[in-house]
């Protein structure tokens, strides 16, 4: 074997068994190596931010990482946004990197650079570059190792051209499973003590505190004790709808998330970090917990967060509390001209099971949660690390993940443009992804941002060009036909649910462009900023009900 082919029945044996890949010379003994593992389906995507977030999105669902394969420094550039969001995430992926041949590197050619450094800002936890064909392989380990671990991260393997073409490959067994530990018995017994003491007290849940056992298990000390379930804003994997636990997101606007922790007196991380603004604001604080509320660490990123819950409730004599699920609900057909409101019911109302949503609708999605809590159960995906382009190429991986299982993506227009190339590989693939297109020919939530940021009290053409998408307005139709998606356009609700009907019902890919305003525009946008000033001088029962009115 050359290096390559022992590399790919390395990653194979390790359970490996998809590479999203954007090759280049430097990788093309890779390539042709992939014919002698059929072990391993080989996806390509058109843009290096499709690969990577494809592995992020297949990861997500598989519950183990996917391989990468992407060209020099340049590539991985262009992967950097979607291994950021997997990285924030805590997602596994083995992010193989090609370089020149180890001897081409001193002449410094075009495409030199230097990789391990730029790999640094998403794999903080693992670069390395193999030097030689007889280590490769034990790199490859380390890879895999460092990836599957908790927490999951992104671990990047530089392959340079004549380690991968040299003779003498030797593949090495897989490493061992992972065996993260559980919270040990005082920090169990510590925060079993802290919520008996009366104060008001809430778990926020983060990565593997939101799938069922943990669910459950956090529902049953909620039921027992009265505690309050909170999980992070964008969570990496969230299932949920009818029959589950429901758990309250934090709010990504920093003044509704303050309201929601307001009173708190023990907050509880479950794999989760202490919730903090988004974005630093003039005058507000970036800390977002109460003064006053102790901070409790149940589990960190590197323990079993269900066996920690577990191991709680039974500290807390809950192991036999009765959860509370959510009831079956859905939203009714939605009538009229069509809104972003409208799209997110329309989704609540006809949502099949165990669909999974993918949500990078940004300002327009802000529905969608309520509209889709008591629908059937599904998981649901999120924007981990906030760089937009994640929403299409995390439904290419998902669904490759899992394909038996519908996939619907939200996307707003501005996020959608950063990784279009995604609806090419959804054809090529023939994958079971509806894509919603929210066109409001707008950067709208920047537009929220200018106002609330206070750069300036009437921002003039300019500033405002910057921010919005008219002239010419994108027809996602046509782009979606030109790369072999079917598509249609919605205007009204009864257009809309007839195209999510369609698509829903027929296999293979689809794309909805639903033309809609702008969800917070106008009016509302104007007095958003004055709103959220005035919450904490408002009674906290109306504060709340304007939070709930806002984000619910």
């Amino acid at each position: 074997m050359n290096g390559a082919q022992a590399l790919m029945k390395t990653l194979a044996d390790a359970g490996i068994e998809v590479c999203f890949s954007n090759p280049g010379t430097s990788e093309m003994h890779f390539v042709a190596a992939l014919d002698s593992e059929p072990r391993m389906r080989a996806v390509l995507a058109l843009f290096e931010g499709v690969a990577t977030g494809a592995a992020d999105g297949y990861a997500r669902m598989a519950g183990k990482p996917a391989a990468t394969l992407l060209h020099l420094g340049c590539g991985l550039g262009n992967g950097l946004a979607n291994l950021h969001n997997a990285r924030k995430g805590k997602v596994p992926v083995v992010n193989i990197v090609g370089d020149h041949a180890t001897h081409h590197v001193p002449f410094d050619a075009q495409l030199q650079s230097d990789i391990e450094t730029v790999a640094r800002n998403v794999s903080p936890g693992f670069v390395r570059t193999s030097k030689t064909t007889a280590t490769l392989c034990a790199d490859a380990v380390a890879a895999i190792q460092a990836a599957r671990g908790l927490p999951g991260q992104v671990a990047t393997l530089i392959l340079p051209a004549d380690v991968s073409w040299g003779e003498g490959g030797t593949p090495c067994p897989p490493p061992p499973a992972p065996a993260p530990p559980p919270a040990d018995d005082a920090s169990v017994a510590a925060i079993a003590s802290a919520i008996r003491s009366g104060g008001k007290a809430a778990l926020l849940l983060g990565s593997n505190a939101l799938r069922e056992p943990a669910l459950l298990a956090a529902a049953r000390i909620a039921a027992q004790c009265g505690v309050k379930l909170f999980c992070e804003v964008f969570p990496t994997r969230l299932e949920r709808g009818a029959g589950l636990p429901a758990v309250e997101r934090i709010a990504y606007l920093a003044e509704l998330a303050t309201l929601q922790l307001t009173g708190i007196e023990h907050l509880v991380l479950v794999d989760a970090k202490p919730p903090v603004s988004f974005f630093a604001y003039p005058g507000k604080a970036s800390e977002l917990v109460p003064d006053g509320c102790r901070v409790h660490v149940l589990a960190t990123p590197a323990q079993d967060a269900g066996a920690s819950l577990d191991r709680l409730a039974a500290a807390l004599g809950a192991t036999q509390a009765t959860p509370a699920l959510q009831p079956v609900a859905r939203p009714s057909r939605p009538r009229g001209r069509l809104s972003a409101a409208k799209v997110c019911k329309a989704v609540g109302h006809l949502l099949p099971e165990r669909a999974i949503v993918i949500d990078e609708a940004i300002t327009s999605g802000l529905l969608l949660g309520a509209m889709t809590a008591g629908a059937p159960r599904h998981d649901l995906l999120t924007l981990t690390g906030g760089a937009i382009g994640q929403g299409l190429p995390n439904a290419v991986g998902a669904a490759i993940a899992c394909p038996d299982r519908p996939v619907i993506a939200l996307v707003g227009d501005g996020s959608a443009m950063y990784t279009l190339q995604a609806l090419w590989t959804m054809a090529r693939e023939r994958l079971d992804v509806t894509t919603i297109i929210f066109n409001n020919a707008s950067y709208s939530v920047l537009n929220v941002e200018l106002e609330r940021v206070g750069a300036d009290a009437a921002p003039g053409p300019k500033a405002r060009s910057q921010l919005d998408l008219h002239g010419p307005v994108l027809d996602f139709c046509r782009l979606a036909q030109g790369m072999g998606v079917h598509a249609a356009r919605a205007d009204s609700a009864e257009s809309f649910c007839k195209a999510l009907e369609y698509a829903l019902a027929r296999p293979g890919p689809h794309l909805i462009e639903a033309v809609v305003p702008e969800a917070l525009g106008g009016t509302k946008r104007r007095m958003l900023p004055w709103l959220l000033r005035s919450l904490p001088r408002l009674p906290l029962p109306l504060a709340r009900t304007l939070k709930h009115k806002i984000a619910p």
